[in-house]
């Protein structure tokens, strides 16, 4: 008898890292949910999964709304489609000096960025603990480990995600389930494209291998670190930057 394929969700899939993470799960046999904080992104995904005949859905989620993210676990439970593999990868950015950062930007992105894995985690660890098996993976950052002028509160909500995830990582393991972290550094994303020329080439020199990642890059790691031969890996931080930083 063929077991159901598992079930992934994975936040802020319309675009970016996102969206390459997405399309790295359809060649696994996966039933995928996708998040995006617009209808028009949610429908995006659909689309996606439907023109590659993958099970699943595009959802309207709020990562920093906590009604919002109990609205879409409950939809799941419902449908009896509680997540297996949960990829924790929406954030956002809102830089400034800390001399001038308002408490509403520094508290936006620790709520987006942080509080959100905690929320979701919190959500649908017990299924998981239930079934003696799971993946999750939190997208971090390079600047977690290097800090980075102007992002403090974008470094704190990354680095906080490194303690989080090791201590998950230990309560977890005794039930099959992995914690990691994927931690990139500069990847080609619209983010990235729109930066000026003359900067892009300031960041190139600090990269030993002389050029951005790919987003597929990531989707590739990702998809490993959800696989079985990745089983004996948890409370880890891969690291995939081009030689930015090496730990």
């Amino acid at each position: 008898m063929t077991e159901p394929p598992k079930i992934a969700l994975v936040t802020g899939a319309s675009r970016g890292i996102g969206a390459a993470i997405l399309q790295a799960l359809i060649a696994n046999r996966l039933e995928i949910y996708g998040t995006a904080t617009t209808d028009k992104g949610a429908d995006a995904i659909s689309n996606i999964l439907n023109t590659e005949n993958v099970s699943g859905a595009g959802l309207m989620m709020r990562v920093d709304k906590e009604d919002s993210i109990v609205q879409i676990a409950e939809y799941l439970k419902q449908q009896n489609k509680l997540p297996d593999i949960i990829i924790n990868n929406a954030a956002i950015t809102r830089d400034n000096l800390l001399l001038r950062m308002s408490y509403e930007d520094w508290q936006q992105v620790i709520t987006t960025n942080l509080t959100s894995i905690y929320r979701i985690s919190k959500l649908f660890i017990k299924q998981m603990m239930k079934n003696r098996w799971g993946r999750i993976i939190n997208i971090t950052s390079v600047i977690a480990a290097t800090g980075n002028a102007g992002q403090s509160n974008y470094a704190a909500a990354k680095s906080g995600i490194l303690g989080l995830t090791k201590s998950l990582a230990r309560e977890l393991a005794s039930r099959n389930i992995t914690v990691n972290n994927i931690a990139p550094g500069f990847i080609e994303t619209d983010m990235t494209a729109a930066l000026p020329e003359q900067h892009r080439q300031a960041l190139l020199q600090n990269i030993p291998l002389g050029r951005f990642g790919m987003a597929s890059e990531v989707g590739s790691l990702t998809q490993f670190l959800i696989s079985e031969n990745a089983g004996y890996i948890t409370g880890e931080t891969i690291h995939i930057n081009g030689g930015m930083y090496m730990p």
